[in-house]
């Protein structure tokens, strides 16, 4: 069955990129970029994603990556959407109302009127580099943490591992998030993600553990041979390249 074309959006915290791609994922154009703009209810996100698409050649599907955990195309938590001014900043209780239970899949189908898929933006990252053999975990590092988990290439319930407690009362959200990077410098701070992997390692077990997003092309050189073979630093381009795959994995 033909696939056609397929649009593909990365939410990030910062940034919002979108592309079309054919069957084979190929880039149709260049990935457009807008930056996420604050603060951001629910109707200005639906919004600027369709300003977006409208500026991309028509797509027969459509597949978002947002941030945060969402269920079956429903938003139940997002870090920075529900914030007043981005990352970091203070969350409006208004915008969390907003957030939490909102139908993305539903409101984004009805605006681009197109089917659309809308997945944690990890699990889209990671369905355009797993390969469907063994256990696969993919972490992307950039205004925060993301992970998603694959086993045969079978999407695994999404784990917001990014909120849990690492140090200092720190999250990995901000213990390796783009803050950190900025304010440690490069090489502290890529000594500090190869902790993070060491300490992940005997709690997942993967097979192999593919590194992305934006960041991950700032960890030195040193760290990333110390990783291990099992370890993969795959480009951020893949969080809208997966946008073709993400439609095959058991979602």
């Amino acid at each position: 069955m033909r696939v056609g074309l397929t649009l593909a959006i990365d939410c990030g915290g910062t940034g919002i990129k979108g592309s079309v791609l054919d069957e084979a994922g190929t880039l149709r154009v260049k990935a457009q970029r807008i930056a996420t703009p604050y603060p951001l209810s629910v109707e200005r996100f639906v919004d600027a994603l369709g300003e977006l698409a409208a500026a991309l050649p028509a797509a027969d599907r459509a597949t978002v990556g947002i941030p945060g955990m969402v269920r079956h195309g429903v938003v139940i938590a997002t870090p920075h959407y529900v914030t007043e001014g981005g990352p970091r900043t203070r969350v409006s209780a208004d915008l969390f109302d907003q957030w939490s239970g909102f139908d993305a899949r539903d409101a984004l189908t009805k605006r681009f009127g197109i089917p659309t898929l809308v997945l944690n933006d990890a699990e889209v990252h990671g369905a355009g580099v797993v390969t469907g053999m063994g256990l696969e975990l993919v972490l992307t590092l950039g205004t925060g943490l993301g992970c998603a988990l694959f086993d045969g290439g079978h999407l695994a319930p999404h784990l917001e591992l990014s909120q849990a407690p690492v140090r200092w009362g720190l999250s990995y959200d901000t213990y390796i998030g783009d803050r950190e990077r900025r304010r440690l410098g490069p090489a502290f701070w890529s000594r500090r993600v190869r902790r993070v992997v060491e300490a992940l390692r005997p709690v997942f077990m993967w097979d192999r553990l593919y590194l992305g997003g934006g960041n991950a092309r700032v960890l030195s050189a040193e760290v990333i041979a110390a990783l291990g073979d099992d370890v993969v630093i795959v480009p951020n381009s893949a969080g809208i390249v997966g946008g073709v795959r993400a439609w095959e994995l058991g979602h």
